[in-house]
């Protein structure tokens, strides 16, 4: 293989790996510790369910003290 073509296989690979880590970080050059969109969703429905989870508990508590009332 001539000293040419390994050059062209060898730019190409870093081209592809760019474009990997580019796709799975989000951002090539931005500050990795940022969180990504996909991350900040993610958060946002933990946090909603949590919250649902809390309202669903808080309602069964309040059947169950009307339940023991009667």
């Amino acid at each position: 293989m001539s000293i040419g073509k390994l050059l062209v296989l060898l730019i190409g690979l870093a081209i592809v790996a760019f474009a990997v880590k580019t796709e799975l970080a989000g951002t090539a050059t931005g500050n990795p510790n940022d969180p990504t969109q996909a991350k900040r969703q993610l958060d946002s429905v933990r946090n909603r369910t949590r919250e649902l989870s809390r309202e669903q508990q808080k309602n069964a508590d309040d059947i169950a003290e009307k339940s023991s009332e009667k």
